[in-house]
């Protein structure tokens, strides 16, 4: 006699149940054999660093690059589908022309309300340690969902979009060639648009190219370029003059933004409380990140909410009108040019300068490589 989960049958019967196991495994819902998925090997992308740039980069290890990956992430980058009007993607706010902003003071969702506040650059993500002018998300795969399932911006749950996905012919194969599975989950979708997301690297500007010996920089620019490493101080009984840009937007790494965040004296009382929604620490009322000045030229407007409309107007505020008595101020904020002074009084010149020196920061090759552009565009 043999058994069978505790069933006893003859001897016999043992090679013809056998056979018939097999059989049920094949036809069962949970059997491998039955289904659909054939899960092979991605292709590891290759990721190429700049040489000025960190070359330790925090890459999930359960979200590793591959060519099938990150073109898969373009794709749903550019995806209509993943709004509930099937009029937005995360293109529609981050424009490839405009390095990934969108030329708005704040953002505007589907519902045509406009967002508290403006578009973030995607340039150099693969950096950041936090994402959003508030660190609200952590990781590419977190910050993902925010602006998806946001009423203000696409409005519509991450699981409808999947479900408007899987109904389609396109998706589900790239699934399967990506992640090995064409039962396409949340999960994946995070996943290939951070992937894709992390692609998004600006390091051949003009700046860049001076750095590597391939380009000169004019008087003007190389002076602008002191003032912007430089705080005001007195060295040796000489007296060194600076902006204090470099505090915020740190440049000895190359990506010319920080991992803090600063209350650059704005204003008095904050309509916007920044990091302290997050954190719910009032010693952070009114303080959000330092974005990346990388392409700064074309990302105007600037600040959170897209006050200032020129790069003139930036510097008019550091120089003349940051609200000293701002709670929380950045200490940096309070340095002067003048001994004494309580303003940062930078001359004309000087501004002329900086502005000369940020405007050699803009990659022309980034907004106009074909990795990076629409997919569903002819």
């Amino acid at each position: 006699m043999v058994s069978f989960t505790g069933i006893r049958f003859p001897q016999w019967l043992a090679p013809t149940l056998v056979l018939l196991g097999s059989l049920l495994v094949a036809c069962s819902p949970t059997g491998t054999e039955e289904t659909d998925e054939n899960p092979t090997s991605a292709t590891p992308y290759t990721l190429i660093l700049p040489t000025n740039l960190p070359q330790k980069v925090g890459i999930p290890s359960d979200n590793p690059l591959t060519v099938e990956g990150v073109e898969l992430g373009r794709k749903l980058f550019y995806e209509v589908r993943l709004s509930r009007t099937g009029t937005q993607s995360c293109g529609s706010c981050h424009q490839q022309s405009k390095a990934f902003t969108d030329g708005l003071a704040r953002a505007v969702g589907v519902a045509g309300q406009p967002h508290p506040r403006g578009t973030m650059s995607l340039a150099n993500v693969l950096w950041e340690k936090t994402l959003n002018w508030d660190g609200a998300a952590t990781s590419l795969e977190q910050q993902a969902r925010l602006p998806i399932e946001n009423p203000l911006e696409m409005h519509q749950s991450l699981a409808d979009g999947v479900r408007k996905l899987q109904q389609t012919d396109l998706y589900p194969p790239l699934f399967q060639k990506a992640f090995g599975s064409s039962t396409i989950s949340e999960t994946m979708v995070l996943k290939a648009l951070a992937q894709f997301e992390r692609t998004l690297i600006s390091a051949n500007s003009r700046y860049d190219k001076y750095l590597r010996k391939e380009a000169s920089l004019t008087a003007a620019e190389r002076a602008g370029a002191g003032l912007f490493i430089n705080h005001p101080s007195e060295v040796s009984g000489l007296f060194i003059r600076g902006a204090t840009c470099h505090h915020c937007h740190t440049s000895e790494d190359g990506l010319f933004s920080s991992p803090d965040f600063f209350n650059n004296g704005l204003d008095v009382a904050f309509a916007d409380v920044g990091r302290a929604g997050v954190t719910g620490q009032s010693a952070d009322r009114g303080k959000f990140r330092a974005p990346t000045l990388r392409n700064i030229a074309l990302t105007a407007p600037y600040m959170h909410d897209g006050r200032f409309q020129t790069l003139e107007q930036v510097l008019d505020h550091y120089n003349e009108h940051v609200q000293l008595n701002s709670p929380g101020i950045d200490p940096n904020m309070l340095l002067s040019n003048t001994p004494g002074g309580t303003r940062l009084d930078l001359t004309r010149t000087e501004k002329a300068q900086l502005i000369a020196f940020l405007k050699t920061l803009t990659d022309s090759t980034f907004i106009t490589d074909q990795r990076f552009s629409d997919p569903f565009k002819p």
